[in-house]
Order: C-alpha cells, then sequence, then structure tokens
C-alpha cells in the first residue's frame, strides 16, 4: 500500500468512529479523490516530510500546523464544494487544505494573516500548478467582503465565537464550517447553514483542536 492510500484509509477509518458524532458513515469520493491528487508532502517542511501522509497535524512554522488529513477531509465533506461554487478558505496556512479545495471548485479565494505564511503558501500553491486560486493577505475575521457572497466558508483556526462578518457573506443555501471555542487546543466543530430565506442553523458537530486565529477579534 503506497503512502497516500495509507492516508486514505486512515481517513476513512476515522469516520468510521466519527460517524455517531458527524452523520457521515462515508466521505464523499470527490472530496477522497481530490485528497488524492494533492500531494501532501509539498506542503510540509523537509523535517516533517517522512510524516507527511500520517493522519496527524504537523507544524509548519510561525506557531501554525497544518491540519490532519481526515479534518481535512471531514470540512471539505461539511461544506459540500461543487464546481460552480465560490468558496472563501480563512486561513490559507501551509496551503494544503487550499489545494484540495481548488481541485474541486472553478475558484476559490483564501486569506493569511501571517505575511510569511502567505507568501511561501502562495508560492508553493503556484508551483504546483494552481491558477484558480485569489489570495489576500489580511485578517480573515472580516471575510472578503469585495467577493461576498460565498456559497461556502471554511475557517481553518479556532475562534471564540462565529464571525458575524462571515456568517453575512454567505449566500442563501450557504455554509460555513469552522472550530469554535474559547480553550486554546480544545474547541466544536461547528457547521452553520444559511437558509434561503436568511434564518441561521448551527449544528455542533464534534471535539476538534485548532490553534487560535490570530486579527484584531
Amino acid at each position: 500500500m503506497s503512502d497516500i492510500q495509507g492516508m486514505l484509509s486512515d481517513i476513512q477509518a476515522e469516520a468510521d468512529y466519527a460517524c455517531r458524532m458527524t452523520g457521515l458513515t462515508h466521505l464523499n469520493d470527490h472530496v477522497l479523490a481530490a485528497m488524492e491528487r494533492v500531494p501532501r508532502h509539498h506542503f510540509v517542511s523537509k523535517t516533517f516530510r517522512s510524516h507527511a501522509f500520517d493522519n496527524s497535524p504537523l507544524p509548519i512554522g510561525k506557531g501554525q500546523t497544518i491540519s490532519q488529513p481526515f479534518i481535512v477531509a471531514l470540512m471539505t465533506d461539511l461544506i459540500a464544494p461543487k464546481r460552480g461554487d465560490k468558496i472563501l478558505e480563512v486561513g490559507t496556512g501551509s496551503g494544503y487544505q487550499t489545494a484540495v479545495l481548488a481541485e474541486l471548485v472553478g475558484h476559490l479565494y483564501t486569506i493569511e494573516i501571517i505575511p510569511k505564511l502567505a507568501q511561501k503558501s502562495r508560492r508553493c500553491l503556484e508551483r504546483e500548478g494552481y491558477s484558480n486560486i485569489s489570495f489576500l493577505e489580511g485578517d480573515g475575521y472580516y471575510g472578503w467582503p469585495d467577493q461576498a457572497p460565498f456559497d461556502a466558508i471554511m475557517v481553518t483556526a479556532a475562534v471564540a465565537h462565529i464571525p458575524e462578518p462571515l456568517v453575512d457573506q454567505l449566500a442563501p443555501g450557504g455554509r460555513l464550517v469552522l472550530p469554535v471555542g474559547e480553550r486554546r487546543y480544545s474547541q466544536d466543530l461547528i457547521l452553520v447553514n444559511k437558509a434561503r430565506d436568511g434564518a441561521i442553523h448551527k449544528t455542533r458537530l464534534m471535539p476538534v483542536s485548532f490553534v487560535p486565529m490570530t486579527g484584531t477579534r
């Protein structure tokens, strides 16, 4: 079994275990295919390259991490990206989650607040040949109002509360997934659905561990 096939097998095993919390008995085949296409080892440092396909987060510098592959797959599945969707990612980080999303949509918007990470991930994604991504260096708490509304928004850093600017920037029928909680490295994964009439529905899914969002809020 190849390293990437082993990673996919670990993802499915954890999805089976977590299904009592997430309600997902099987992750979307298109999501898993995207995970298979993206070379995760290109998004980690040489120091950790031998662990690139482990089902675990890894440090990427500046106190940030590349997310666990299962969490990448789960959050991608939860926003249910379609080719024509307009999607915002808050927290480009290493660019790995960005690449997975870019495999699934026509165009992706991504924001990173840490300049060094923003520049490094952009170079990496361009080197990998992704040309369907718009980049912004800034505070993702406030989203990207000039490009709103979005069919889905994913936040890859923990927030103490759900940012109202992101909810406002969701299109009717849109989905927002994010880790919410005030404790460092201990939060709940929340799925927010905006109904066609604008009503907001929130679902708490499972405990997760993310680095906190930085910025003015």
